[in-house]
């Protein structure tokens, strides 16, 4: 099968892409985080904070400051237990378990591994892993590559200003055993959303951070130790004190041709053993072949993405212009440690249309600074937003596009759409009718695969997976809950929105809304 046409068919006609017989092996599945063996362990300070007062933006962080990001990101911070919806025929109630983190993701796998480059008096500098398990760092390789890494990204970071540089991978079986080739799309929505966390833990700690997306991939996994078969890295992000990270003065940067194969050279392979429990690993080629078709050998095959310049028609659509509302102060900690993905929980609550200003506001009202855009312009923005709004304060019942530059919602269609849209979703797990709010965050049909190859499909699941999460922070500071799903129809939900001529399409679906307490035993992971 064509690479284009199993994407295709992983976003609008997933049932192609499973096996007729696939059958998940619940008693062999990975463990939701990585362990290494044999290698140098550097215990982190478990006296994790549990709110975020600031810090001074002068001199370098601590080893303690370093800790407290990375578990704020995506450390283990909850134990939880509940018991399943459906009672066998002896009426036995089983029940299930897990280790939950600050971050959703897709059945709770958490394909997604992190790990730093650290430059602290307190430690060696090197390359650590993060072991969420056990809230330390592993000690993978010692030494200076600031040189290494800033060609790595084409001399367009001062990484010699970076007292962190973070790595996000995605270790592919981790989640392809339940999910198998859908396990793809869930791969950088879960990179997407943990970048959307680090870049808000960031801010909040008074980092600088700049996202790099197009990178060496060999040379960078050759750094990590990774073996490309089994995981593979899926994005950069440098940290600072100082804002030169941002970009390189295009008069000091070097115009260099860089490969990978020029990088892999210059420092020895090395291979890690690690545990991850199955017994048995299933091959998945369609994922290897992708990874494989998105690595970037040169840097000259690094590109900046043109501005979307086009004017968006609204002519005989009726407007509604929302109520500018500043900007919520809310305690991110507190947050993080009270969300979770509400289901058969939602319940049916009249939502003020404030409420519905700040959510969308707070989704939308920021920037990043990444490696598509050009430096001295404000970062444009690749994902939009829709929605269909049911008994909100001042909104019709209907379907409705965000304008995000007038902050107004435009009408597309009337009426009560719950039960078209509760139809379209392939498991009864949400019940959309007690839902107020169905956002679906929409980007372009293609998926950036004219401009960017293959790549430029996990890139697009990867910006949408940061507008998830901070849709979801801002959700959970109104005292509301958000559930991330791809278990949607997407070609319907186009229908909806009548986004094939606009040439978009419809990336995730995010019911959000009121919710009772969930029946469950949880535990929080800290000191």
């Amino acid at each position: 099968m064509k690479l284009e046409t199993f994407l295709h068919n992983l976003h609008f006609d997933p049932d192609k892409i499973f096996p007729p017989d696939w059958q998940v092996d619940w008693e062999d599945a990975p463990l939701p985080y990585k362990l290494y063996r044999g290698l140098q362990e550097i215990p982190l300070p478990a006296d994790v904070p549990l709110t975020f007062t600031g810090r001074e933006k002068n001199g370098t962080p601590s080893l303690e400051e370093v800790g407290h990001f990375l578990w704020y990101v995506f450390g283990i911070s909850q134990f939880s237990q509940f018991a399943k919806p459906v009672v066998t025929a002896d009426e036995s109630v089983s029940f299930t378990h897990s280790l939950r983190r600050f971050v959703p993701s897709g059945g709770a796998l958490y394909p997604s591994e992190l790990y730093v480059y650290l430059k602290l008096e307190e430690v060696p500098k090197g390359i650590y892993q993060y072991d969420a398990a056990h809230h330390r760092l592993i000690l993978l390789r010692e030494g200076n590559y600031d040189s290494y890494l800033s060609r790595s990204l084409g001399n367009s970071v001062e990484i010699s200003d970076s007292f962190c540089t973070v790595f996000i991978s995605t270790m592919f079986w981790k989640n392809y055993y339940k999910y198998n080739n859908f396990s793809y799309r869930l791969q950088g929505l879960d990179a997407g959303v943990l970048i959307g966390q680090s870049l808000e833990v960031a801010d909040r700690m008074g980092f600088t951070s700049r996202v790099c997306y197009q990178f060496l991939d060999r040379a960078i996994n050759h750094l990590l130790g990774l073996s490309e078969q089994d995981e593979s890295v899926y994005a950069l992000i440098p940290l600072s004190n100082t804002q030169s990270i941002f970009w390189v003065n295009n008069e000091n940067r070097s115009e260099e041709t860089v490969s990978s194969t020029e990088l892999c050279r210059e420092i020895p392979e090395q291979q890690h053993e690690y545990y991850n429990r199955s017994k048995r690993v299933i091959d998945y080629p369609m994922l290897r072949e992708l990874n494989e078709a998105s690595m970037l050998e040169t840097t000259n095959s690094f590109v900046k993405l043109k501005k979307d310049r086009s004017l968006k028609s609204s002519l005989g659509m009726e407007t509604i212009m929302l109520p500018y509302t500043e900007s919520v102060s809310y305690d991110l900690a507190a947050v993080c440690r009270k969300r979770h993905s509400p289901d058969i929980d939602f319940i049916m609550g009249k939502v003020s249309q404030t409420h519905l200003s700040t959510l969308l506001t707070e989704t939308f009202s920021f920037s990043y600074l990444n490696d598509l855009d050009e430096p001295n312009e404000n970062g444009e923005c690749r994902v939009d937003l829709y929605g269909y709004f049911y008994n909100i304060e001042g909104v019709p019942d209907g379907a409705y596009s965000y304008d995000k530059n007038t902050h107004a919602l435009r009408r597309i269609s009337s009426g009560d759409q719950r039960g078209y849209l509760q139809y379209g979703l392939s498991m009864d797990n949400v019940n959309l009718f007690q839902v107020p709010l169905c956002f679906h965050l929409v980007g372009d049909r293609e998926h950036l695969m004219e401009e960017l190859g293959v790549r430029g499909y996990r890139i697009q699941q990867m910006e949408a997976g940061i507008h998830v999460q901070r849709l979801l922070l801002a959700a959970g500071s109104l005292g509301m809950g958000g559930h991330p799903l791809l278990g949607f129809d997407a070609k319907s939900c186009d229908e909806l929105y009548q986004l094939e001529t606009k040439g978009k399409t419809s990336l995730i679906h995010i019911p959000v809304g009121p919710f009772r307490p969930r029946a469950w035993l949880k535990g929080n992971l800290h000191s």
